[in-house]
């Protein structure tokens, strides 16, 4: 067990993850019982499965540690007993580079790889220089404050009355966009609640505010 990345930490409750990310090429993991460079000197405690629940990482530092290894021992000394097979996954690596599935991206600072996918991450992947959405959303107002913008919302709604009524309260967008020196909002629309025959197009006068 290891503790997942920062971005892994908004998604847990009690601080613990499954640190799979670090199996990456050029990912480091914390050896057992290597203390963190923060205030309280926590350190990489190993712990039993029955633990991981309630653990709280907050109980493992440099000065709970000693004690706890009085009281339970080294919970990986019988590691090297029970020693473990990589060939099923050796199997599955094959099967899966057999099957088209290409290799995890390498770190920026390596040489692409042969059968490596792109490195950019799926979010922020382009189609002919455009972002890719997973939601059918058209840009309805730009304004140079926000009541300008919303004022451009109202409207669009008297114009498109039939679209607006079924739209939910999350399907307005309204985003503060930043310049060199200025900011500006824009409203976006997400129709997934619009059936397609009644979805508009995006404004032409839907331009960025001077």
């Amino acid at each position: 067990m290891c503790g997942g990345p920062p971005w892994r930490s908004r998604a847990r409750s009690n601080g613990a993850a499954m640190g799979y990310n670090q199996n990456a090429k050029d990912r480091t993991v914390a050896s057992a019982y290597s203390v963190r460079p923060v205030p309280d000197a926590r350190v990489s405690a190993p712990l039993a499965w029955e633990e991981v629940e309630a653990a709280d990482p907050a109980d493992f530092t440099l000065a709970t540690m000693p004690k706890r290894f009085a009281q339970i021992g080294d919970p990986h000394a019988a590691i090297d007993t029970k020693p473990g097979s990589l060939e099923s996954l050796l199997e599955l690596s094959a099967r899966q580079e057999k099957e088209g599935e290409g290799d995890a991206p390498w770190p920026p600072h390596y040489r692409k790889q042969p059968g490596e996918p792109p490195r950019v991450q799926p979010s922020k992947a382009r189609s002919g220089g455009t972002r890719v959405s997973k939601f059918p959303l058209i840009e309805v107002s730009r304004g140079k404050d926000k009541q300008e913008a919303l004022a451009g919302l109202t409207k669009w709604k008297k114009r498109h009355p039939r679209v607006a009524k079924l739209l939910e309260p999350a399907d307005v967008l309204v985003d503060q966009m930043r310049g060199r020196s200025t900011a500006w909002y824009r409203i976006r629309i997400n129709l997934q609640h619009v059936p397609e025959k009644l979805r508009p197009r995006t404004p032409s006068r839907a331009r960025k505010p001077a």
